[in-house]
């Protein structure tokens, strides 16, 4: 097969938008966004959806036990390992339309094109889609591919529970997608994942491709903090024991550490607060914290830092915490191979690219523990995602499609 036949293929943009706009009708919220958390009905609904497109493609799919789909496209020699792509369909509570489906649905128009010109590939092609990447609704995230990845045992898997005690293991079984294949030990030739950049730095350089060299390290804490719930009214401000007030320091130290460990970045993104009344001191909180960056050294002295900071916050207030690390992802370095794909994928047609850390952490990131791996950006507006306001150009989701096709192509010939 020539390099000139691989330019010849080109993917159907049209059709490429049309399958992510009726995707984006499961879970459509008020302001164009998606709500689709992981396992639930609309999950489900999603996953169907997916699935009837790739028998309709004449793909075989196979679920294995975290409920991680596999769409298989077979090559002329099935007995090599595949070529596969894919990314999530689980959304935020106030999710975008393309964040992880990009990934999903690239793929999948990637088979398409594949069909539409008789094309055969030496290995096979698959698609995936990985269960709970968010990490919203079961905490930690990406807990399947990390599965898959040998990171967590399938039981640990299992007994992750949402905030109203379901586990992933029961969650499954109710929407049907409990499967029977082992997780893991399915050997992938190489994974690519495609997807919007979730940062401003594609739109702002005018590239279209973002050829990814891996993921910065990151650490997920969950912190209680036990004071004294007391009247707010006849309570003396210096014989307080005051939860919250911890807490509003703490998120101001978390802030402060990231500004001092630049790339670095820091969040508070969950609170609750007991008893939550508005004429009661606080007397617990409970809240969780996002430590990022680019360099595992520097993302442990930003551990040491909440540390420190936490015990000295809570001994000047009178106030008990406990501060547990509930995950811990390194930093990812990709396949150079891989890398180059992409990269000489995006020269041949022309579009302008520039090497990228990914800030965010996405399923190829354990993928990479026994797979070589590659991902591919694409600009999104104003680099807002995880919001419903989230958005692509069609021309840009495209070009990054083809970006992947030709990557995949390459390596599965």
């Amino acid at each position: 097969m020539s390099t000139k036949t691989i330019q010849n293929l080109q993917i159907n943009q049209d059709r490429l938008w049309d399958s992510l706009m009726e995707m984006a009708k499961i879970g459509a919220t008020e302001k164009g966004g998606c709500a689709r958390l992981a396992l639930t009905d609309l999950d489900k609904q999603g996953r169907d959806l997916f699935v009837q497109w790739c028998k309709e493609a004449g793909c075989t799919i196979t679920v294995d036990r975290m409920g991680n789909i596999f769409a298989r496209r077979p090559g002329r020699n099935n007995d090599l390992p595949p070529v596969v792509t894919g990314s999530h369909l689980d959304t935020q509570p106030t999710g975008g339309k393309f964040d992880g489906v990009f990934g999903v649905l690239a793929g999948l128009e990637v088979i398409r094109t594949l069909n539409d010109y008789k094309f055969e590939t030496e290995a096979p092609i698959e698609v995936s889609v990985w269960t709970n990447e968010e990490g919203s609704r079961f905490a930690p995230a990406m807990i399947a591919s990390g599965v898959f990845g040998g990171v967590f045992t399938e039981e640990y898997g299992h007994s992750r529970a949402d905030l109203d005690g379901k586990t992933i293991g029961e969650e499954l079984k109710r929407i049907g997608y409990f499967g029977d294949a082992p997780v893991g030990g399915r050997p992938f030739k190489a994974f690519f994942e495609a997807h919007i950049e979730q940062g401003p730095i594609l739109e702002a350089e005018d590239k279209i491709i973002g050829v990814v060299q891996g993921i910065q390290g990151i650490k997920w804490f969950e912190v209680t903090l036990t004071g004294q719930d007391c009247h707010a009214g006849t309570t003396p401000m210096n014989r307080r024991k005051d939860a919250m007030l911890a807490a509003a320091r703490m998120v101001d130290l978390v802030n402060k550490i990231a500004l001092d460990h630049l790339p670095g970045v820091g969040t508070v993104g969950l609170m609750t607060v007991h008893p939550n009344s508005r004429n009661v001191i606080p007397g617990k909180v409970f809240f969780t914290v996002d430590l990022r960056h680019p360099y595992d050294e520097e993302l442990e002295k930003m551990k040491a830092a909440l540390d420190a900071g936490a015990a000295k916050i809570c001994g000047n207030l009178d106030v008990e915490y406990d501060l547990q690390e509930i995950w811990n992802s390194p930093a990812i370095h990709y396949d150079p191979a891989c890398i180059d794909a992409v990269r000489k994928a995006a020269d041949e047609a022309g579009l302008p690219n520039r090497d990228i850390v990914s800030g965010a952490g996405h399923d190829a990131g354990y993928i990479a523990r026994v797979a070589p791996v590659g991902m591919i950006f694409v600009p999104c507006a104003e680099g807002i995602s995880h919001n419903e306001i989230e958005s692509a150009l069609p021309e840009d989701l495209a070009a990054g499609c083809n970006v992947l096709m030709r990557a995949m192509v390459e390596l599965a010939a």
